[in-house]
């Protein structure tokens, strides 16, 4: 297979799950479960991504009966329940037309409200808790039967303008995280200033000292 070269294309893609408490009526008739849950994989704009994405393997905690599952078509997602959060694996496996190897994705499952995890979340502690990573897949020069297939779907992948409740990825917020780490970027180039400062003032007081110390050394 040949390789269209020269092209780049980038499929934006969101995973993550969004787990609600259950009764306790429904707790009761699960065991130990306190949440329904539910793990995925889908387009920016929630759009089908079967195109270029053949199956999904979930890797879920050892302690389930069947800790890998697999998804061969889309809505690329499978539902739990449980009481406990764990680190979970997402591999994608992408159409025999790509010539691409799997990747593998992780996430940590979220059931309760997490404070300072560092990702896209909104929560109330009695209602439903969502998590969501976003990630951009680049395809450089691919095969030319890949190439078809992406540029035929190429205006799926587009992020949105503005961000939403249920969609946190966007270009608003692309560019407020731009703002901020140019905010954080300014602060400790001040923060350097000053402190070069600071020691260049301290030298030059030592320098004095040294001096004077010489001074009365000789007198």
């Amino acid at each position: 297979m040949a390789r269209v070269k020269n092209t780049r294309f980038t499929k934006r893609i969101v995973y993550g799950n969004i787990a609600s408490p259950l009764s306790q009526k429904k707790c009761a008739k699960t065991k130990d479960s306190t949440h329904k849950w539910t793990v995925f994989v889908r387009g920016v704009n929630g759009e089908d991504i079967s195109h270029f994405i053949k199956k999904v393997e979930f890797g879920l905690h050892e302690t389930f009966s069947t800790p890998k599952r697999v998804v061969e078509g889309p809505p690329f997602e499978i539902s739990e329940t449980g009481w406990g959060e764990f680190e979970l694996s997402i591999i994608l496996y992408f159409v025999p037309e790509s010539g691409e190897k799997p990747i593998t994705l992780y996430h940590d499952l979220r059931l309760h409200p997490h404070a300072d995890d560092g990702l896209m979340f909104s929560s109330n502690v009695s209602k439903t808790v969502s998590s969501f990573q976003y990630e951009e897949l680049i395809f450089i020069d691919p095969f030319k039967e890949m190439y078809q297939i992406l540029a035929d779907n190429d205006r799926t992948s587009i992020l949105p303008a503005r961000s939403t409740a249920s969609q946190p990825f966007s270009v608003q917020a692309e560019q407020e995280e731009i703002k901020a780490i140019e905010e954080a970027y300014r602060q400790v180039q001040e923060y350097l200033t000053n402190y070069k400062q600071r020691m260049d003032n301290a030298t030059k007081e030592m320098e004095q000292i040294k001096a004077e110390l010489e001074s009365l050394m000789h007198t």
